[in-house]
């Protein structure tokens, strides 16, 4: 196995095309497939499956790209540094479900670090993009949460892809709504005060099992349910239609206004939110100062 053959497989990943991706390497169609031949003999794992309307990768074959993207990033890392004797940019990328505190952190990592030596990379998307994010090397942690219901199926899948997570905090259950809302005024609030209003879900795609919602109490029988793509479409169904979601209950005025607020869910439903990263794979320093960052809102709300 040669860089040069990492190389060869990225190129291809990216076109599409065994013959798009020769002539922007400047080979031959023959010599390119000869070499990605040679690579899969040696590894014992089919890359690719090849087809007249091109080429795609294997699930073998996108568990290793995402090997190769790294390596081969390293290498031009260290290439630019001691060959080239260039300040290349140290990169950091974090996936997340929709938490606000997960953001807010991420601003305070870029005011602190600046832009001028790093390049940054949130991810806020659903919950199988995250595991996916994180196991492919494109994001370096995945911020997400387990509960009982979840846990299992989760965590399995977490092994079954080398991934490891571990709690930040575990917190109850809060109804998130804007301050107009009927109910806000409540210290607590019951599930069955919220039927008559909408329950707002975070859209999750062909992934769109209980077990990979955003949202706790996922398999309870809403009598309304929304699904959106983004927390700013959600944002403005609390207003526009007194809608709800359910979330940790730490929510930052500084990024989404003080018009909304936070009220307990009478429930004994807990959730445990954490960081999802490669198993066996250190965190970097800009990772353990996100991490910190996050701390600082868990311990600001007193959780």
């Amino acid at each position: 196995m040669t860089l040069t053959q990492l190389k060869y497989v990225i190129a291809i990943a990216d076109t599409g095309s065994m013959n798009e991706a020769a002539k922007t390497l400047f080979i031959s169609q023959p010599s390119l497939s000869l070499a990605i031949r040679d690579l899969e003999t040696e590894i014992g794992v089919e890359l690719f499956r090849r087809s007249n309307r091109g080429v795609v990768l294997t699930q073998e074959g996108t568990e290793f790209l995402g090997y190769a993207r790294q390596v081969v990033e390293q290498y031009r890392l260290m290439e630019s540094r001691y060959i080239e004797k260039e300040n290349v940019k140290k990169k950091f990328g974090v996936s997340m479900q929709h938490y606000t505190f997960a953001v807010s952190a991420f601003v305070e990592l870029v005011k602190q670090f600046g832009m001028d030596e790093y390049e940054f990379a949130a991810r806020e998307t659903k919950t199988h993009e995250i595991i996916e994010d994180v196991k492919n090397f494109k994001s370096e942690i995945g911020i997400l949460y387990l509960n009982e219901f979840n846990g299992k199926v989760l965590t399995k899948l977490f092994k079954d892809n080398d991934l490891e997570f571990t709690p930040l905090f575990q917190c109850g259950v809060y109804v998130y709504m804007w301050k107009g809302h009927p109910l806000a005024g409540q210290e607590e609030i019951s599930i069955d005060q919220l039927q008559e209003y909408p329950c707002l879900s975070f859209e999750q795609g062909t992934y769109n099992s209980f077990y990979f919602a955003e949202e706790v109490l996922s398999a309870y029988g809403y009598k309304r349910l929304i699904r959106v793509n983004d927390r700013a479409t959600i944002l403005n169904l609390m207003v526009g239609l007194n809608g709800y979601t359910l979330c940790s209950g730490i929510i930052c005025e500084s990024l989404n206004g003080s018009d909304y607020c936070a009220v307990k869910l009478k429930s004994e439903e807990m959730m445990t939110i954490g960081y999802l990263k490669r198993k066996g794979a250190a965190v970097s320093a800009l990772g353990q100062k996100y991490l910190e960052e996050i701390a600082k809102y868990r311990d600001k709300n007193g959780i």
